[in-house]
């Protein structure tokens, strides 16, 4: 069975509600990879394209996933993003339903895959891949290797059960995120399909579409902490209340709406400019959603005090999964990144206009 078209492909609205569900019948103490496939069985594995005019409703569902365990929205984040990618580069064929993906780019720690063709159409991939999110229980993987006359990076869909493919987790050490699993993988032969050309991964549209997805994780993961603590504070009565729980609600509250409110933004503009450069947006919404994160860190971790980090599992897990995972962020060389976006020159069409980009 296959995905859907190339063409924008449309959700209903009900979508939230049905996953909301069907995340509050799992078993909390399952792996991260058992919940993604229950939630790819159950016919949660696809969401609507970014910039198909339902981007807004795919933030949601990544936060609502993220709210509920942040591990697993990160592998559920990565299985949706590549899908998305395989389909705006056309290659969406021969993706079997119950099928679940990674999604590797990161490029470091020396390591470096590399790919090269084969006679029968195919590719081979050699070396190594770090930050491999769920390597050694998803069944595929969409990553970024580099052909040997260094122009890329090429995109390669691969099955991870064959020969050539070795998963080393003795690396991962994490506390926090430590159900997304980001092993290494070393690929010594292992026979995969291109997917697109050298350097489309970067090019395409998409690629900042999806990038700023990963700030309505973050925003979930956010969330929940604020969550638990407007009902800590909700339960206490007026004779034990002191100024402190409120005064966090409210700065949690201006943190939370703010965020939501650029995501809500981001996502409209998306949608309405679906093959525009969305790097300012994306880098925008990203550092909101880390500065969200970190007020709902510091607030909630203050007015609710140790007991919340020792006896309740669900806050003690997101505030321990939480910082791990906004520093997928690239902190202050992604503000001057936004800085030198925001202070280019306009182009001379726009010369005598309103050049401020903060108005109201």
């Amino acid at each position: 069975m296959s995905t859907a078209s190339a063409a924008v492909r449309m959700v209903s609205p009900t979508l939230l509600i049905r996953l909301r569900r069907a995340l509050a019948d799992q078993d909390p103490q399952a792996e991260a990879c058992d919940r993604l496939n229950a939630l790819v069985a159950a016919g949660f594995g696809d969401l609507p394209q970014p910039g198909g005019g339902q981007t807004l409703l795919r933030w949601q569902a990544l936060a609502a996933v993220s709210e509920h365990d942040l591990s697993l929205g990160k592998l559920y984040e990565g299985h949706t993003d590549a899908l998305a990618v395989m389909r705006e580069l056309a290659l969406d064929r021969d993706i079997a339903a119950d099928s679940t993906w990674g999604m590797w780019a990161a490029e470091g720690s020396g390591a470096r895959a590399t790919v090269k063709s084969r006679p029968d159409g195919r590719v081979s991939l050699h070396g190594a891949k770090t930050w491999c999110s769920g390597a050694a229980r998803l069944s595929h993987g969409l990553l970024t290797a580099w052909p040997t006359n260094d122009v890329g990076p090429q995109l390669v869909r691969v099955v991870m059960n064959q020969d050539g493919v070795t998963v080393d987790g003795s690396t991962w050490r994490a506390v926090g995120m430590a159900g997304s699993a980001s092993v290494d993988v070393s690929f010594s032969g292992a026979v995969g399909d291109a997917v697109g050309a050298p350097g489309d991964y970067l090019s395409r549209p998409g690629f900042w579409q999806g990038g700023a997805g990963i700030a309505a994780c973050w925003y979930g993961g956010a969330r929940a902490l604020g969550v638990a603590l407007r009902h800590s504070v909700a339960r206490t009565t007026d004779a034990t209340r002191s100024l402190f729980g409120p005064l966090a609600v409210g700065r949690v509250d201006v943190a939370l709406h703010s965020t939501a409110a650029l995501l809500r933004d981001a996502a409209q503009w998306i949608d309405a400019h679906p093959l525009a450069d969305a790097s300012e947006v994306a880098l925008r919404t990203r550092l909101a959603a880390e500065l969200c994160a970190k007020v709902l860190l510091d607030e909630a971790g203050r007015a609710l005090g140790a007991a919340a980090y020792c006896r309740d599992r669900h806050f003690a897990r997101m505030a321990a999964d939480l910082p791990v995972f906004v520093r997928q962020s690239h902190a202050e060389r992604d503000f001057a990144a936004l800085g030198e976006r925001v202070a280019a020159p306009l182009p001379a069409s726009r010369h005598g206009t309103d050049d401020s980009p903060w108005a109201l």
